[in-house]
């Protein structure tokens, strides 16, 4: 069955940039190109047409065969976009919290940028994707379609937030059982309302998101033999 665009499907991919590979779902394409990384290796769940991947990936994957690889080429404009000089800005070097150097990353508020240049008491920043202007070539599979409102709901909040989580879904109510101490993930506090809209708007079947945020009483250390020995004495 070809896949279609409104398709939720789980996705595995590996994407290269001048041959060299830098962003992968398949553990052993990460282990060949020497990529070190606590995420977990292993299908996303994307719906096809929302851009939840890059415009060429997503695209390229209407029409496709379930469990068949494919291999696509994207250009820039397709990708993360062309190379914009007016993201290109000159910065005080007093702005800086230390000596700014050729390929140092910066933090601007929401923006990321790398220094591509120190001229006297400025440095040159780059605020471009790192691969702005780049073509990329996909290696990928669709490796099946995605049924529940469970496994969505749980998709969902991977691919946005980048956390597994326990879902439940009963009567038209999906409840997300939140991880104690989530909201010092600054992750998830950014992502929380993007999930909750996506869900609403690709899940049809949710009626109403409950949160639900548990914690359990520590246990407490069970009492050293010496100290309860000692103690039974002194009585």
């Amino acid at each position: 069955m070809a896949i279609q665009e409104g398709d939720i499907v789980r996705l595995n991919y590996t994407a290269r940039v001048e041959g060299e590979i830098f962003d992968t779902t398949v553990a052993a394409d990460a282990e060949e190109a020497g990529i070190k990384s606590q995420k977990d290796y292993a299908p996303i769940v994307v719906r096809v047409g929302s851009n939840h991947v890059i415009p060429g990936l997503d695209e390229a994957l209407v029409g496709k065969e379930i469990g068949q690889q494919y291999e696509v080429e994207v250009e820039a404009e397709k990708g993360f976009g062309p190379h914009d000089m007016k993201l290109v800005e000159s910065v005080n070097a007093n702005q800086f919290r230390e000596k700014p150097k050729f390929g140092m990353r910066i933090q601007s508020g929401d923006r990321e940028g790398v220094v591509v240049n120190v001229v006297g008491k400025r440095a040159v920043v780059d605020f471009n994707h790192p691969l702005a202007g780049k073509a990329l070539s996909y290696t990928f599979t669709v490796e099946g379609m995605v049924e529940t409102v469970e496994e969505k709901a749980k998709g969902f909040v991977k691919l946005f937030a980048g956390r597994e989580m326990d879902v439940t879904f009963a009567e038209g109510t999906l409840t997300l059982n939140l991880p104690a101490g989530i909201n010092y993930d600054r992750r998830w506090v950014m992502a929380r309302g993007i999930v909750v809209h996506q869900i609403f708007e690709f899940i049809p079947e949710v009626q109403d998101i409950v949160f639900v945020e548990s914690f359990k009483r520590p246990e407490m250390p069970a009492e050293e033999p010496a100290v309860a020995e000692a103690e039974a004495k002194e009585e």
